[in-house]
């Protein structure tokens, strides 16, 4: 699956999406985006792909948002602009929520700058690893505005809330060293391994039951927002589908059969 401005390749069930416009450093224009919900909305219904790795061709990640796009933005009538505004909000949005809620890992394989919503962007992936060539930066404060695509939910998750003030108050850039020290990148490799390293540990995290993946990822992602008795509950009616899945019955069936043999 290739359009022009996203590439979408799979092998031995692990998808490959490669933000395509490397130009520009990959910033998400409103084109790109509705390709990219495409992909995603591809990756997440076909049963055959286990995971997905999420790269930028090039020597960036995602620039973040297309300045054009903002330009377009500015230049329409007052009495448009915020419901405007108010519309793409919920494309990005949706978009990052698509990468999020994804029922199967999801790894960002940064291999350049990651700024303001690219750097959302990776964050909104299960993890993330980056090269040495990788940079982070929450740099919407010098535009004027906030992190919009989800960097105030996932950030202080991952470093820390007085931390996660400190990065997107200053839009400093942070080097893969740095944000490895920090929690915001779980492994640092080579970038000319990146992508390959990615895809193995993609194949690694993908070989356990799809059910209890997708079950576990779904309560995982709220487990901050929940009580222990609310986990419990989501984990026991999970539990009770799992009970009757193909991969759960062959597990035991198979584990019964090596033990009677013994």
């Amino acid at each position: 699956m290739t359009n022009e401005l996203i590439d979408l390749q799979v092998h031995a069930g692990i998808a490959t999406l490669t933000l395509n416009r490397p130009d520009k450093r990959n910033a998400m224009s409103d084109a790109m985006r509705s390709q990219f919900i495409e992909a995603l909305e591809h990756v997440a219904a076909d049963k055959a792909i286990r995971a997905l790795v999420l790269t930028g061709a090039g020597k960036g990640f995602c620039a973040g948002g297309d300045i054009a796009g903002m330009e377009r933005r500015m230049s329409a009538p007052a009495g448009e602009i915020a419901f405007n505004g108010w519309h793409r909000q919920q494309r990005v949005h949706h978009t990052q929520a698509l990468l999020h809620t994804m029922p199967k890992p999801v790894i960002a394989a940064v291999n350049g700058a990651a700024s303001g919503l690219g750097a959302d962007t990776a964050l909104a992936c299960d993890f993330i690893i980056a090269s040495e060539w990788a940079s982070f930066t929450w740099s919407y404060i010098h535009r004027g505005i906030v992190p919009d695509g989800g960097g105030m939910y996932f950030l202080p998750r991952r470093v820390g809330l007085p931390k996660a003030k400190e990065l997107i108050f200053t839009g400093r850039k942070v080097d893969t060293d740095e944000a490895l020290a920090l929690g915001i990148v779980d492994r640092k490799v080579s970038a000319e391994t990146l992508v390959a390293d990615a895809q193995a540990w993609a194949a690694e995290l993908s070989q356990g039951s799809a059910t209890a993946l997708a079950l576990g990822k779904t309560i995982l992602n709220q487990s901050f927002e929940l009580s222990a008795q609310q986990v419990f509950a989501q984990g026991s009616q999970a539990q009770g589908i799992c009970y009757t899945s193909t991969e759960h019955r062959e597990s035991v069936m198979a584990f019964l059969a090596k033990s009677a043999a013994k």
